[in-house]
This record gives structure tokens, C-alpha cells and sequence, in this order.
């Protein structure tokens, strides 16, 4: 009797070891996902910034159009939005365009950073008519420099391109806030229809 005793003892250490190396495997696999999740919530509360940061460009980007518009229509001797919209490259203020392989771009078809590309690539920029701002930095550095991680641009389009109507006392003013460099840019849109009282 005392050589099966002494196997089920055997026995019964072999399952504790097997508990125990379940038990720690168990805890390394929690510790494991815990280091994941607070190291992502550390690039997940970045990220967040960025994209406030850009929603508020864009927002600045809103403010300083609307003060823009305001002058030009005050001073500047604006009575209409007429011959005052963004209409190149072509396409880009109509809806109706329905070939993709076509060189032609409707705005809403494309990403900001796409816009943004085809604008530079297009040479549109500030003097171009219905573009109010162009990458216009807003924030100052250390140095009191323009920061060019933080811009805005702000164009015009007319929104009834593509319909059998016209009505040249209104404009939908786009705004695109930049929070970034490089391939870490993260962008906001802004779309505000404004209308002549």
C-alpha cells in the first residue's frame, strides 16, 4: 500500500505544479494586457489632442474667413458672392461628376489631406480666387515665430453648382484645420453656409 500512496502523491504534485504554471500564466497574460492598454491610452489622449487641436484651427480658420467676408463686403465693394468662388481645378465644386478616372474633383469626394495636396500640386494658394487662406499658420512658436504644425485654410464654393438654380447671396465656406507634421498630420473640416442679409 505504501507504493501506491506514495505514486498518488506523486500524482497529486504534478497536478500542483500544473495549477501553478496555469496560475502564472494566467497573471502574465492580465499584466501583459494592462501594459497594453495604459501605454495606448497614452498615444490614444495624443492623438485626441491632435485632433482638438486641429478642430480648433479650423475653427480659427472659420473666424478669421468670417472677418474677411465682412471686410469685403463692407470696404472691399463685395455686393454679391458672384464671380468670387473657388472653381479650380476643375470639377471641384461639382456633385454631379461621376467618373473617378476623370482629372476632375469634387471637394466632398475628397479626404482634407487629398485637397490639401491636390491645392499644392495645382498651385492654388491665397491669390487664387475663392481661396481666402492657404496654410496660414496661426500659433506662435518658442521663438515667436509662426508655428507651421498648426494651420488653416479656408476657400469658397458655390453650392449651387449642378442645379438649375443660382443664388450668388450665399457661399458655403469650407475650413480645413492642421494639427502636425509630416506623416503625422492630423486634420478637421469645417463646412459653413453663410447667406447676405
Amino acid at each position: 500500500m505504501k507504493g501506491s500512496a506514495h505514486k498518488t502523491q506523486k500524482h497529486e504534485q504534478g497536478i500542483g505544479l500544473i495549477i501553478v504554471i496555469l496560475v502564472l500564466s494566467f497573471l502574465a497574460a492580465v499584466g501583459m494586457a494592462l501594459m497594453t492598454v495604459t501605454g495606448s491610452g497614452t498615444r490614444v489622449s495624443g492623438n485626441l489632442r491632435w485632433q482638438e487641436q486641429a478642430y480648433n484651427a479650423a475653427e480659427t480658420g472659420f473666424d478669421a474667413a468670417w472677418a474677411l467676408l465682412e471686410n469685403y463686403f463692407t470696404v472691399g465693394g463685395w455686393s454679391s458672392f458672384e464671380g468670387h468662388y473657388l472653381t479650380v481645378p476643375n470639377g471641384i465644386d461639382d456633385p454631379n461628376i461621376t467618373n473617378p478616372n476623370s482629372q476632375q474633383h469634387y471637394f466632398r469626394r475628397l479626404t482634407d489631406a487629398e485637397l490639401l495636396y491636390l491645392f499644392e500640386q495645382n498651385g492654388i494658394d491665397q491669390t487664387t480666387n475663392g481661396v481666402l487662406f492657404f496654410k496660414e499658420p496661426y500659433i506662435l512658436d518658442a521663438s515667436g515665430g509662426m508655428d507651421n504644425r498648426f494651420t488653416y485654410t479656408a476657400f469658397m464654393i458655390d453650392d449651387e453648382v449642378g442645379l438649375n438654380t443660382s443664388d450668388a447671396t450665399d457661399v458655403l465656406v469650407v475650413c480645413i484645420g492642421t494639427a502636425g507634421t509630416g506623416n503625422n498630420v492630423v486634420t478637421a473640416r469645417l463646412e459653413v453656409m453663410l447667406a447676405i442679409e
